[in-house]
């Protein structure tokens, strides 16, 4: 079954909207091998409208320019992209499709589809949110900025219910970012103030 893996910028309050506006200042060669490893490995991308409309306004014309990441921007244009929209697409930027049917089936499709290359995801926050209620998401890599945005959307919305992560990876860059790799915890520890007054050594 095929791997999907998420990354997002994050701030210390929670805030993945608009990194632009934020990010830059903490991108170094470090968080750039990161992010060539958790995307630029991928060869199937799974990308929300706004995230997909970014990416397409962007990275075509980097790949002509042939700057420095101009590599980078190869292995995204060549990589088969999938773009979950409710409104009907079209598209300039190749290799471009948009997902057909119910999100949810749909990916499990693509998971059970006869590749070993893992589906990346960047930003696309309210497909991340569905994959990871849906157990789809196998890996959320967060890189979380040493910085308080103070507005903005959250990554994890109100809900019912807590959704317990399991921590890992950790490694964290020069710049204070920590790049912190969770999966869904199915095994989340439980307990109430008693319980962990028990775990307390007696004096």
């Amino acid at each position: 079954m095929r791997k999907i893996t998420a990354g997002l910028f994050i701030s210390l309050d929670g805030v993945v909207e608009e990194p632009g506006d934020w990010h830059f200042p903490y991108f170094n060669e470090e968080m750039g091998r990161a992010v060539d490893a958790q995307l630029g490995s991928a060869d199937t991308l799974l990308l929300g409208r706004k995230t997909y409309d970014s990416f397409a306004g962007a990275w075509p014309e980097r790949e002509k320019a042939g700057g420095d990441d101009a590599a980078f921007a190869t292995k995204l244009g060549d990589a088969r992209k999938i773009v979950v929209s409710r409104q009907e697409l079209t598209f300039t930027w190749r290799n471009s499709e948009q997902l057909s049917g119910d999100l949810v089936e749909a990916v499990k499709a693509l998971k059970n589809e006869p590749s070993t290359a893992a589906i990346g995801m960047s930003g696309s926050v309210s497909v991340v949110r569905v994959l990871l209620e849906a157990g789809l998401l196998d890996e959320l890599h967060l890189f979380v900025h040493p910085i308080a945005v103070r507005k903005g959307m959250r990554l994890f919305a109100e809900a019912d219910a807590p959704l317990p992560l399991e921590l890992v990876a950790s490694t964290t860059f020069a710049t204070g970012v920590v790049h912190l790799v969770y999966r869904r915890d199915e095994a989340a520890p439980t307990g109430d103030y008693d319980t962990a007054k028990a775990s307390l050594p007696s004096d």
